[in-house]
Protein backbone atom coordinates (compact mmCIF):
# COMPACT_ATOMS: atom_id res chain seq x y z
CA UNK A 1 0.00 0.00 0.00
CA UNK A 2 2.82 2.57 0.77
CA UNK A 3 4.51 1.58 -2.73
CA UNK A 4 1.31 2.12 -4.30
CA UNK A 5 0.61 5.76 -3.03
CA UNK A 6 4.38 6.43 -3.96
CA UNK A 7 4.27 5.50 -7.57
CA UNK A 8 0.85 6.87 -7.59
CA UNK A 9 1.99 10.58 -6.20
CA UNK A 10 4.84 10.42 -8.40
CA UNK A 11 2.60 9.81 -11.37
CA UNK A 12 0.64 12.48 -10.98
CA UNK A 13 3.40 14.72 -10.44
CA UNK A 14 5.03 13.50 -13.59
CA UNK A 15 1.78 14.20 -15.85
CA UNK A 16 1.33 17.74 -14.21
CA UNK A 17 5.02 18.61 -14.49
CA UNK A 18 4.98 17.35 -17.82
CA UNK A 19 1.41 18.86 -18.54
CA UNK A 20 2.23 22.65 -18.14
CA UNK A 21 5.40 22.32 -20.28
CA UNK A 22 5.37 23.87 -23.56
CA UNK A 23 7.95 22.92 -26.45
CA UNK A 24 11.72 24.61 -25.81
CA UNK A 25 12.58 26.73 -28.65
CA UNK A 26 15.58 28.09 -29.51
CA UNK A 27 15.61 31.85 -30.31
CA UNK A 28 17.28 33.36 -33.02
CA UNK A 29 20.44 35.12 -32.54
CA UNK A 30 19.67 39.04 -32.82
CA UNK A 31 21.97 41.85 -31.81
CA UNK A 32 20.68 45.39 -30.31
CA UNK A 33 19.93 47.97 -33.36
CA UNK A 34 20.92 51.59 -32.90
CA UNK A 35 19.90 53.43 -35.64
CA UNK A 36 21.11 57.26 -35.30
CA UNK A 37 21.15 60.37 -38.02
CA UNK A 38 23.82 60.84 -40.54
CA UNK A 39 25.96 62.92 -39.39
CA UNK A 40 25.33 66.62 -40.86
CA UNK A 41 27.67 69.47 -39.79
CA UNK A 42 27.17 73.32 -40.03
CA UNK A 43 29.42 76.06 -39.20
CA UNK A 44 28.74 77.07 -35.28
CA UNK A 45 29.43 80.69 -35.30
CA UNK A 46 28.89 81.63 -31.42
CA UNK A 47 30.10 84.87 -29.97
CA UNK A 48 33.34 83.29 -28.92
CA UNK A 49 36.97 83.33 -29.81
CA UNK A 50 36.61 80.30 -32.31
CA UNK A 51 34.67 78.66 -34.97
CA UNK A 52 33.65 75.07 -35.62
CA UNK A 53 31.49 72.69 -37.16
CA UNK A 54 28.72 70.86 -35.26
CA UNK A 55 26.32 68.09 -35.91
CA UNK A 56 22.88 69.41 -36.53
CA UNK A 57 21.13 66.62 -34.06
CA UNK A 58 23.00 68.62 -30.89
CA UNK A 59 21.53 71.61 -29.33
CA UNK A 60 23.66 74.33 -28.70
CA UNK A 61 23.48 75.75 -25.00
CA UNK A 62 25.21 78.58 -24.54
CA UNK A 63 26.83 79.62 -20.96
CA UNK A 64 28.90 82.63 -19.58
CA UNK A 65 32.65 82.89 -20.93
CA UNK A 66 32.36 81.13 -24.36
CA UNK A 67 31.97 77.77 -22.59
CA UNK A 68 28.93 75.87 -24.67
CA UNK A 69 27.34 72.29 -24.25
CA UNK A 70 26.41 70.14 -27.20
CA UNK A 71 23.49 68.40 -25.92
CA UNK A 72 22.29 65.37 -27.98
CA UNK A 73 19.10 64.68 -26.41
CA UNK A 74 18.40 60.88 -28.39
CA UNK A 75 21.89 59.93 -26.89
CA UNK A 76 21.18 60.97 -23.52
CA UNK A 77 24.87 62.83 -23.72
CA UNK A 78 26.36 65.81 -24.47
CA UNK A 79 29.51 67.50 -25.13
CA UNK A 80 30.82 70.39 -22.51
CA UNK A 81 33.25 72.90 -24.42
CA UNK A 82 35.45 75.24 -22.24
CA UNK A 83 37.28 78.07 -23.44
CA UNK A 84 40.27 80.02 -21.81
CA UNK A 85 42.18 82.93 -23.14
CA UNK A 86 45.42 81.98 -22.66
CA UNK A 87 47.95 84.28 -20.80
CA UNK A 88 51.41 83.39 -21.02
CA UNK A 89 50.11 80.22 -18.84
CA UNK A 90 50.02 77.68 -21.82
CA UNK A 91 51.79 74.91 -19.90
CA UNK A 92 49.56 75.34 -16.44
CA UNK A 93 46.58 74.91 -19.27
CA UNK A 94 47.78 71.80 -20.95
CA UNK A 95 49.03 70.06 -17.71
CA UNK A 96 45.19 70.91 -16.26
CA UNK A 97 43.72 69.43 -19.18
CA UNK A 98 45.89 66.27 -19.01
CA UNK A 99 45.01 65.91 -15.27
CA UNK A 100 41.69 66.51 -15.64
CA UNK A 101 41.50 63.37 -18.45
CA UNK A 102 43.67 61.37 -15.96
CA UNK A 103 41.77 61.70 -13.02
CA UNK A 104 39.49 58.84 -15.06
CA UNK A 105 42.39 56.25 -15.02
CA UNK A 106 40.48 54.98 -11.79
CA UNK A 107 37.64 53.84 -13.56
CA UNK A 108 38.98 53.36 -17.02
CA UNK A 109 40.18 49.77 -18.95
CA UNK A 110 43.03 52.25 -20.77
CA UNK A 111 42.91 56.22 -21.97
CA UNK A 112 44.47 56.33 -25.20
CA UNK A 113 45.83 60.24 -26.22
CA UNK A 114 46.21 61.21 -29.77
CA UNK A 115 48.36 64.32 -30.83
CA UNK A 116 46.45 66.49 -33.86
CA UNK A 117 48.17 69.05 -35.81
CA UNK A 118 46.80 71.84 -38.24
CA UNK A 119 49.12 74.34 -38.54
CA UNK A 120 47.35 75.96 -41.65
CA UNK A 121 44.36 77.15 -38.74
CA UNK A 122 47.17 77.67 -36.11
CA UNK A 123 45.28 74.78 -34.22
CA UNK A 124 47.19 71.96 -31.95
CA UNK A 125 45.61 69.22 -29.39
CA UNK A 126 44.87 66.39 -28.21
CA UNK A 127 41.94 63.82 -28.63
CA UNK A 128 42.13 61.01 -25.16
CA UNK A 129 39.74 58.16 -26.30
CA UNK A 130 38.84 56.70 -22.53
CA UNK A 131 37.48 52.84 -22.65
CA UNK A 132 36.25 51.53 -19.84
CA UNK A 133 33.16 52.08 -17.07
CA UNK A 134 34.45 56.19 -17.11
CA UNK A 135 32.19 58.78 -16.61
CA UNK A 136 33.94 59.83 -19.26
CA UNK A 137 34.45 58.48 -22.81
CA UNK A 138 36.37 61.36 -24.72
CA UNK A 139 38.01 64.35 -23.20
CA UNK A 140 40.40 66.90 -25.91
CA UNK A 141 42.06 70.33 -26.09
CA UNK A 142 42.88 72.16 -28.37
CA UNK A 143 45.38 75.44 -29.15
CA UNK A 144 46.72 78.42 -30.84
CA UNK A 145 49.42 78.43 -28.57
CA UNK A 146 49.57 81.99 -28.01
CA UNK A 147 45.72 83.21 -27.26
CA UNK A 148 43.08 80.84 -27.30
CA UNK A 149 42.42 77.12 -25.47
CA UNK A 150 39.55 75.17 -25.38
CA UNK A 151 38.80 72.16 -23.41
CA UNK A 152 36.09 69.39 -24.34
CA UNK A 153 34.83 66.54 -22.66
CA UNK A 154 32.10 63.87 -23.66
CA UNK A 155 29.70 62.86 -21.01
CA UNK A 156 26.58 60.76 -20.80
CA UNK A 157 23.15 61.09 -18.46
CA UNK A 158 23.48 57.78 -17.35
CA UNK A 159 25.80 55.25 -14.51
CA UNK A 160 28.87 54.62 -17.05
CA UNK A 161 28.49 50.90 -18.38
CA UNK A 162 31.15 50.98 -21.19
CA UNK A 163 29.21 48.23 -23.54
CA UNK A 164 26.21 49.50 -23.45
CA UNK A 165 26.93 53.10 -23.87
CA UNK A 166 29.48 52.53 -26.79
CA UNK A 167 28.08 52.64 -29.91
CA UNK A 168 26.59 56.26 -29.10
CA UNK A 169 30.43 57.02 -27.86
CA UNK A 170 31.84 55.81 -30.95
CA UNK A 171 28.94 58.60 -32.38
CA UNK A 172 29.99 61.42 -30.21
CA UNK A 173 33.66 60.52 -30.64
CA UNK A 174 33.28 61.66 -34.52
CA UNK A 175 31.80 64.55 -33.68
CA UNK A 176 35.13 65.36 -31.29
CA UNK A 177 36.96 65.02 -34.02
CA UNK A 178 34.81 67.32 -36.43
CA UNK A 179 34.84 69.92 -33.93
CA UNK A 180 39.02 69.58 -33.75
CA UNK A 181 39.62 69.44 -37.38
CA UNK A 182 36.49 72.35 -37.94
CA UNK A 183 37.72 74.47 -35.37
CA UNK A 184 39.33 77.88 -36.89
CA UNK A 185 40.12 80.85 -34.52
CA UNK A 186 38.44 84.35 -34.86
CA UNK A 187 41.44 86.63 -35.12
Amino acid sequence: MKYSRLIFVSMALSLLTMACKEDVLPKPKAMLRLDYPTAEYVETDVDCAYIFGRNMSSNIKENKDCSLVLDYPQMKGAIFLTYKKVDGNIRELMIDAEKLTYEHVVKADQIAPVDYLHPEEKVYGKFFEVTGNAASQSQFYVTDSINHFVTGSLYFYAKPNYDSILPAAMYLQNDIRNIMESLRWKE
